[in-house]
């Protein structure tokens, strides 16, 4: 159906690659421990809405192009390293107990923040977009003539799987946190390893080679 083949083994070996830890599991787990269950939760939202977007360019084709050109390639892995330094500057910031304080007040602000980031976090990752264009072409039809339906069922499903896993490693990386965040010391030095975590992210992603 859809010119899809081996869905079975599409489906085990995509829930296999969802579990295995990466840049996402990284950036959800940094959320979810230092800001809570609820930005853990807008993380992983954040994430796969990121995911739909390159979903739809591998569907488009448009993913090809930062296969094919080195440049491409280039400027998308730079801007989204830049972003994760940016953010782990900004989580390393020290803050005293008013100032934790008055961003709980500020908390509608924080969460639109908090799911931009997962979606620019995830958009700006060109080796996601690699990763649909290698894995996906394993399971269609080369013969089928509408390979395209064929990539956006395949990615839907990937998709899907994807944020159940992230959506259930924020909920357990909260509760594990919920107590400790609750003394603003402890919260301050969270939020530092979220920073690091971060901007050692961003300098891997900066390193990393296609």
């Amino acid at each position: 159906m859809f010119g899809i083949i081996n869905f079975e083994t599409f489906l085990i070996a995509g829930i296999l690659l969802n579990l295995t830890p990466g840049a996402d599991t990284m950036y959800i787990l940094g959320r979810a421990i230092s800001q809570g269950k609820k930005a853990g939760i807008l993380s992983a939202l954040g994430i796969s809405t990121g995911a739909i977007f390159h979903v739809i360019f591998a569907t488009l084709g448009l993913s090809i192009i930062l296969a094919k050109s080195a440049m491409a390639f280039m400027i998308v892995k730079y801007l989204g390293a830049a972003y994760l330094i940016y953010l782990g500057v900004k989580s390393l910031g020290f803050k005293t107990k008013g100032q934790l304080e008055l961003e709980t007040k500020a908390e509608h602000v924080g969460n639109k923040r908090i799911y931009m980031s997962g979606i620019l976090t995830n958009i700006l990752n060109p080796k996601v977009a690699l990763f649909f264009l290698a894995f996906l072409p394993q399971f269609i039809d080369p013969n089928y003539a509408q390979s395209s339906l064929s990539f956006l069922v395949l990615g839907l499903t990937f998709l899907c799987t994807g944020t159940i896993w992230c959506l259930s490693l924020a909920l357990f990386a909260s509760r594990l946190s919920d107590r400790i965040r609750r003394n603003y010391k402890i919260k301050t030095w969270l939020d530092r390893v979220t920073g690091g975590i971060f901007i050692m992210l961003g300098i891997k992603l900066a390193l990393s080679e296609k």
